[in-house]
């Protein structure tokens, strides 16, 4: 079964989740926005992903250097020119945070 994961990096954690070919989410999870957090993690699955979306952003070359290093299939790329490019969607399209308004 094909599988997909993206990371949603900020300076302290890497929020990751996984989905199948229909877009169903499999796992989420939270690590260290670290390379070495990042490979582990994707390791401990013990199911190869067919692509790793990463967001570009400040620690974007360090962990993608690392992840690519170690032969994932990851690739990196700016969420707002990604979204460009779908055809707008009703409703929301991000997970609600704990506290969050928007």
């Amino acid at each position: 079964m094909e599988q997909y994961a993206g990371i949603d990096v900020s300076l302290d954690s890497a929020s990751i989740c996984v989905v199948d070919a229909s877009g169903r989410i499999l796992r989420e999870a939270k690590v260290a926005s670290d390379p070495e957090a990042l490979i582990a993690w994707f390791g401990k699955l013990g199911v190869e992903m067919t692509r790793i979306g990463l967001e570009a952003g400040p620690l974007s070359q360090w962990l993608y250097a690392g992840m690519l290093d170690v032969g994932l299939a990851v690739s990196c790329g700016d969420p707002s020119l990604s979204a460009a490019s779908r055809p707008p969607c009703s409703g929301q399209t991000r997970r609600m945070q704990p506290g969050s308004s928007t």
